[in-house]
């Protein structure tokens, strides 16, 4: 994604088309996960479909949750105020390696395309917060590590 000093109307919509797009694509890969087990299927299959399916979901959700208190922002309806005290990306908390292992690549690769858009908006996020303020590449590193470090603990 390229740099810009601001976000903008434009950018929030062309970004919240892309997240409806891929939540329509998660809805309808795991809503799978809803239905009644086949016969032989593995209980780790439907565990790990239960499992990445949530946190799938919830990851597109708080996405969604955030471009639309920007478009609301842009919009008039929140105050930059109001939207810098409750309209932080919350955390991610990124796929299971192990669960991934017994998932069809496909899904592995919709939860990863999910994980990418979550980390982009993160990055919208906290520049936008920052007010777009250059910081050097190693004082970027170290935020990003400290963040990594309490998303761990």
């Amino acid at each position: 994604m390229s740099r810009t000093s601001n976000l903008s109307r434009p950018i929030i919509e062309a970004l919240y088309s892309e997240a409806l797009l891929l939540a329509d694509e998660v809805r309808a890969v795991f809503a799978l996960g809803t239905r009644e087990p086949e016969n032989g299927e593995a209980s780790d299959i439907r565990l790990a479909l239960s499992t990445e399916g949530l946190k799938t979901t919830t990851r597109m959700m708080h996405v969604l949750a955030w471009l639309l208190n920007q478009r609301a922002f842009f919009s008039g309806e929140l105050s930059e105020t109001q939207v810098r005290l409750h309209g932080t990306l919350p955390s991610d908390r990124g796929a299971d390696p192990k669960a991934l292992e017994v998932l069809e690549p496909e899904t592995c690769a919709l939860i990863a395309e999910t994980e990418r858009l979550h980390e982009r908006i993160a990055r919208l996020d906290e520049a936008w917060r920052c007010g777009f303020e250059m910081a050097s590449p190693a004082r970027a590193i170290h935020s990003r590590l400290k963040r990594r470090i309490e998303d761990l603990g």
